[in-house]
């Protein structure tokens, strides 16, 4: 399969839902009654979406899948055994750390990096309700006080660490410290993990046919191997994702920040991919993807049961693409210090994030993309408007007559637009080449 496929954009707006207008994103709170009412990296979201989809592929199957699954669970910090929900019983609002890993996986070695790094950390959070979803993105070179974890090897804990990059986590501690530094960050709990590397990745951009994304110009990157020609619309899978999704120095500024609002534009494309028909109606592409995706992620104990996973998918796999918002945490770069030539948290923005999260409170995006990683797509389809009926002249209006309140648009809220970078699964947009 090709890797950069060209695709008109005619045919793309043929087959894609129609753009809503902005939504409001609605964030819950989590309950605290138990362990299941307490409780994706975006492949995580393929994972539980594709399940519960092709959950009907027969008992062997699922077997087959459940021992993928089982056979490289890890264990969270105070993970505590309980019994699965039974499918469709999951209620309440949840949070899934998913975690990208740039480990070397040639046995002949990896001469451009060494140690165990979380390439991407994502932290996905579902509401109360279960109609909306927020995607947060750490910078990987984010400065983040690190807490105490355990070893990788079983013997103690490591020393906490005031400020080092979230990237670090992982071969600091494992899985199960990226979760307890992104839990002290936020202040949210976060029972459920994944962990997924480059191959992976490869492999379920495969078996989902590639994934459509949008380019404002060509893109070249020499230390990706990323190169599109011209502006336009490619299907990327295998390795030619997996080029996009890890470029920095052909798209933005070339830093990590606008390298998230470039791989926003493949997660928002991925989401409308998985929830379109071609893939869920299609049991070869959702065996295969169930199949790359529970032989390639380790997940945490809490999540390593296609149960569990399934009655997850069932609260994701109905989200309306407007009400899926992906954002990153608020940072900047330039700040000396601690944070030279790193990435310096807003802590302001980011307590006002996570403030609305936790009180299941809506927000809207000030803006979509951030206007140097991404901008809009031209192209994108338009939603129909229906026509409104001409009056009847015939018609008396009563002046006395009560104002109808759904008639009248409610004004917005100042205090719910958030100064945050991101989207929605519903915002088409294109990645925007290396400008320096």
């Amino acid at each position: 399969m090709s890797e950069l496929r060209p695709r008109s954009n005619r045919s793309l707006a043929k087959n894609a839902a129609p753009k809503p207008a902005a939504g409001i994103a609605r964030h819950g709170q989590l309950k605290k009654s138990g362990p299941w009412g307490s409780i994706v990296k975006f492949l995580g979201l393929a994972v539980v979406v594709v399940l519960v989809s092709g959950i009907s592929l027969g008992g062997i199957v699922f077997s087959q899948l459940a021992t993928n699954v089982q056979a490289n669970a890890v264990t969270l910090v105070g993970e505590t055994e309980g019994p699965p929900p039974s499918i469709g019983a999951f209620e309440g609002g949840f949070n899934i750390l998913i975690v990208g890993s740039d480990k070397c996986e040639d046995p002949k070695g990896c001469k451009d990096r060494e140690a165990d790094l979380n390439d991407v950390t994502m932290l996905l959070h579902v509401s109360e309700d279960q109609t909306n979803a927020v995607a947060v993105s750490f910078p990987r070179d984010l400065v983040v006080p690190i807490p105490s974890c355990p070893r990788i090897d079983g013997k103690g804990n490591n020393s906490a660490m005031s400020g080092r990059p979230i990237n670090e986590t992982l071969s600091y501690g494992g899985l199960a410290c990226t979760v307890l530094t992104v839990e002290k960050l936020t202040g949210l709990e976060i029972p459920f993990a994944g962990l997924i590397t480059f191959n992976g990745v490869i492999e379920m951009s495969n078996a989902v046919g590639g994934v459509p994304v949008c380019f404002a110009g060509p893109v070249k990157d020499k230390y990706t191997g990323l190169d599109v020609k011209e502006a336009g619309t490619y299907n990327l899978g295998g390795q030619g994702a997996l080029n996009f999704l890890r470029s920095r120095h052909g798209v933005g500024d070339g830093s990590d920040l606008t390298r998230i609002s470039s791989q926003q534009v493949y997660l928002s494309s991925l989401v409308r991919t998985l929830k379109s028909a071609e893939t869920l109606s299609d049991p070869v592409k959702l065996y295969g993807l169930a199949q790359a995706a529970t032989t390639s992620m380790s997940l945490s104990n809490s999540l390593a049961s296609l149960d569990t996973m399934a009655s997850i998918g069932l609260a994701l796999k109905d989200i309306p693409l407007e009400t899926v918002t992906f954002v990153q945490y608020p940072g900047t770069t330039g700040v000396g210090g601690l944070y030279e030539g790193k990435v310096a948290p807003i802590k302001a923005k980011a307590d006002a994030l996570f403030a609305k999260i936790r009180a299941d409170e809506p927000f809207t995006l000030a803006t979509v993309g951030d206007g140097r990683g991404s901008v809009a797509d031209p192209n994108a389809p338009v939603a129909e408007v229906p026509a409104v009926p001409a009056p009847d002249p015939a018609a008396t209006v009563d002046p006395n007559a009560p104002v109808d309140p759904a008639a009248t648009a409610a004004p917005v809220d100042p205090a719910a637009v958030l100064d945050v970078k991101g989207q929605t699964a519903a915002d088409y947009t294109c990645s925007k080449p290396f400008t320096g």
